[in-house]
């Protein structure tokens, strides 16, 4: 079956141009594809790949090694450079290779074959994905969802254009040039943006919302779908000159020039822009090239440099983590201007330095307005007003973890200890269970070193090994884990402007788990019940704009939000037992509602918690001269450690981290 053809997918021109423009020159360094899922991504990604020109490669060779240019340190190697055609060389189609987001570093890079090193006594290289993508495009769906250490890995390969392998001190390298798309749904989380600053180009893609535009791309889906060889056929004709227009363009990218003044307005717009290093200038100038080229010119424009920045810069804009990438167009032109100024007044000193940049965008609100009286601040507390508040100033956090270590299979992340996996640091060792994993070296020569005489070895003849003998690595790494906020938004929070300074702590703590890769959830409870504001979910920025519009007032129902609290993790244990909880109660610890005795009633909800073995952290909210001690005395029947709310600045109490760490599990 064809696959959907490139010209026959209806909008999305800003993708479908990022995507040409890897194609002419794939130095540009892919494509991150954002966007809302049901848009097309996966589809015209599949397509990209037909359009690509046929490569060849040394017959045989698992690593496509050019024949003309051969690798000369290939696995498969060393192969004779050849001229022209010959028995030794074939000609095949571009390769398009999809990474499953549960890939294994292994699968991804290639692995030794330990076992029939280990027993056969030879050195087997199996080829990973990276090898199998070499000239061809390397798709990775959902790459948000992917290990950091796997998307690192990736990333490195395709800005060297290696890949190497270390097992057991044997090395293996080989050449691994591809054009790299990624795509992602920003609401299942994002990616570091250390990550994302690797990716060449980013372009954000949403369905139209133009009832005749869907129309037509519901009737071509349902015309492929009938009939997909009738389809194709109908847009061939269109596929073969456009993959004429790429080959074309990529003959004539080497003669393409770069002005100095087309230069100039790179380096001025990226510094207007505050992005940091040298890759975003790089890259612009490598896109604007191609861009030329693209459209036939031979030197670059003003226009392709505006484009190229549209399409390289949103994504290393500086910005809070929940803020959207994009670019302000006005500010672009602004700076475009300026360079063309310097440009034309190179003896006169710029009478606006910034260019127009205004200020930094992103910019966390402080607090304001006037604080409540007491008798306000009493109305609120009896239930009888609701009041919002803007959030204070976000920070970095201290690091919370959720104590012990996870001996079973966590998910992969940053926060607290875990063990399994192929990276973090080696503890020890275990007999595999099926298929091998990363073999422990040392440990499988001493399982094997009582057996030799009985396997009827004389002294000074080769070791011998068998499977029995082979032993896995054990490793300490990190898991991801399931945060769950429980936050008290009654009107005695709202007193003094207390609730700015909480809001501004949760959303410093969100920021955290954003980076750690962790699941979050938002519980809050006011007035006589508590609500589940935000289910447990990969995506920390809704759980911001959740919190940003919070409202408070009324009594506070403590017992009700920690009882809320155990039934959403009881859930969430039975549909997500890989991961391990971590409870934030947020709070001044006052209990005014729920039955006769709210304190008691609270108590007695955290001591469930705690013998349900949840950890869990109290973060005091209550402020003044005058402390009353309640929040701790929670922590105390929720077996946890208690903080005040400005000790959660990472500056500060390293040792209670420390031991909180230490706590059994």
């Amino acid at each position: 079956m064809p696959s959907y053809p490139f010209t026959a997918v209806v909008g999305l021109e800003d993708l479908r141009l990022a995507l040409l423009i890897n194609a002419v020159s794939p130095a540009v360094g892919g494509v991150l594809v954002r966007g809302e899922k049901g848009t097309a991504k996966s589809t015209i990604v599949r397509a990209l790949a037909g359009l690509l020109p046929p490569v060849s490669v040394v017959a045989g060779c698992r690593f496509s090694c050019d024949p003309a240019v051969p690798d000369p340190l290939c696995p498969d190697g060393p192969h004779e450079p050849e001229l022209g055609e010959s028995a030794g060389s074939m000609v095949r189609d571009a390769r398009l290779v999809e990474l499953p987001v549960g890939a294994s570093e292994d699968r991804v890079a290639g692995s030794l074959d330990i076992e029939r090193a280990l027993t056969e006594g030879v050195k087997a290289f199996e080829p990973g994905l990276l090898a199998a993508a070499h000239r061809g495009v390397l798709y990775v769906d959902e790459v948000n969802l992917l290990h950091d250490h796997l998307v690192d890995l990736l990333l490195d390969a395709a800005a060297l254009g290696t890949a190497y392998v270390e097992r057991e001190g044997v090395s293996v390298r080989h050449s691994s040039r591809f054009l790299l798309v990624g795509t992602m749904n920003p609401e299942e989380g994002e990616l570091r943006p250390q990550l994302l600053d690797r990716f060449g180009l980013t372009v954000e893609v949403r369905a139209s919302r133009e009832p005749a535009e869907r129309a037509e791309v519901v009737r071509r889906r349902l015309a492929y779908e009938a009939d997909a060889e009738a389809f194709a056929l109908r847009f061939a004709e269109d596929e073969a000159a456009l993959a004429a227009r790429i080959a074309d363009a990529r003959t004539r990218l080497a003669s393409v020039t770069l002005s100095d003044d087309a230069l100039r307005e790179i380096t001025t717009v990226c510094a207007a822009f505050d992005v940091d290093g040298l890759r975003a200038d790089l890259v612009t100038a490598r896109a604007a090239i191609a861009l030329a080229a693209w459209a036939g010119r031979a030197e670059v424009t003003t226009e392709d440099v505006r484009q190229a920045v549209l399409l390289a810069l949103p994504h290393r804009r500086r910005r809070t983590p929940f803020e959207e990438p994009g670019l302000d167009e006005s500010r672009l032109d602004e700076a475009l201007e300026q360079a063309k100024e310097q440009a034309g007044q190179q003896d006169e000193p710029d009478p606006d330095p910034d260019g127009g940049g205004g200020g930094r965008s992103g910019e966390p609100e402080s607090s304001a307005g006037p604080e409540p009286t007491e008798g306000e601040a009493q109305q609120q507390m009896s239930g009888g007003a609701e009041s919002t508040s803007a959030a204070g100033a976000t920070f970095r956090p201290i690091e919370l973890r959720v104590p012990g270590r996870n001996r079973e299979s966590g998910v992969s992340g940053r926060r607290s200890a875990a063990e399994g996996g192929s990276d973090g640091r080696l503890t020890g060792d275990r007999t595999p269970h099926g298929r091998p994993g990363p073999v422990h070296l040392m440990a499988t020569l001493r399982a094997a070193a009582p057996h030799q005489l009985e396997r009827g070895r004389r002294l000074g003849s080769r070791l011998e090994l068998r499977r029995d003998d082979l032993r896995e690595a054990v490793r300490e790494g990190r898991e991801g884990n399931l945060v769950l906020f429980c936050v008290d938004a009654s009107g005695s929070m709202a007193a003094r402007q207390r609730m700015s300074a909480v809001k501004g702590a949760v959303l410093s703590l969100l920021t955290d788990a954003y980076q750690r890769r962790d699941k979050v959830g938002l519980v809050v409870f006011r007035g006589h019940e508590a609500t589940v504001v935000l289910p447990p979910t990969s995506s920390v920025d809704a759980a911001a704009r959740r919190m940003s519009e919070l409202p408070t007032g009324g009594r506070t129902p403590l017992a009700a939000g920690l009882s809320r609290c155990g039934d959403l993790l009881g859930v969430e244990r039975v549909r997500d037992p890989r991961r391990r909880p971590l409870l934030v109660v947020v709070t001044d610890g006052k209990a005014t509602s729920g039955g006769a005795s709210p304190v008691d009633a609270a108590r007695r909800a955290a001591a469930r918690l705690a013998h349900q073995r949840i950890a869990s952290v109290v973060v005091d909210a209550e402020d003044g001269h005058v402390r009353l001690g309640l929040a701790a005395d929670l922590a105390g029947h929720l077996d946890a450690p208690c903080l005040r709310l400005e000790q959660l600045v990472a500056a500060q109490l390293t040792g209670l981290v420390q031991s909180m760490t230490g706590r059994a599990a």
